[in-house]
């Protein structure tokens, strides 16, 4: 079958980048992306949130361009999907509006997945042992030039690439966060 295309949506307003930072509004993107079309009902039962409040956030989503309306099955669903398989914000902006903003972001999208780490960790003994060997965290220091993590990084993201094919899924696979921080660090030996 053939690979789903990659989409990617750019934010660069600092308006559009503190209304995605809402952790409502990025937990909703992800699952629009995950499963596919949901109506804002669908979305408030999977979230345990009010039908108003995810109506609402979504129409914020599809005002910055990042969810629109999906083709409905019948007249009275009005399903949501998201316009793209991923976001991309610059972190470099010599705006300091942007700059704080992309900041707020980044501090959303981190919350959220300690969030999902933690969770991950109070049901971890109830997973397979398969599971609970493959999952799990580390942390290693390299030494690299800006050049260099940039180069890291698009090899990360190749090594990743023929996973994200949701047409291509292996028997019992599942679906797994992976988290990349790259992070300068001091040098002095200081966590």
């Amino acid at each position: 079958m053939a690979s789903e295309q990659r989409k990617t949506i750019r934010l660069d307003d600092p308006r559009a980048l503190r209304a995605y930072a809402h952790p409502l509004r990025l937990s909703l993107i992800g699952m629009l992306r995950r499963n596919g079309p949901m109506t804002a009902t669908q979305c408030a039962a999977v979230l345990d949130e009010n039908v108003p409040n995810c109506s609402f956030h979504l129409r914020q989503l599809a005002k910055y361009g990042l969810a629109e309306r999906a083709p409905a099955a019948d007249g009275r669903e009005r399903p949501w999907q998201a316009t793209a398989s991923s976001t991309s914000w610059t972190d470099d902006s010599d705006d300091p509006e942007a700059r704080v903003a992309a900041d707020q972001l980044n501090a959303a999208i981190l919350r959220q997945y300690v969030r999902r780490a933690e969770a991950y960790l109070a049901v971890r003994g109830e997973e397979s042992v398969e599971w609970r060997a493959a999952a799990g965290f580390s942390d290693e220091v390299i030494y690299v030039t800006a050049e260099q993590l940039v180069t890291l990084t698009e090899q990360v993201e190749a090594l990743l690439e023929p996973y994200r094919d949701k047409t291509a899924r292996a028997a019992g696979s599942r679906p797994v966060t992976v988290v990349q921080l790259a992070i300068p660090t001091p040098d002095d030996g200081a966590p």
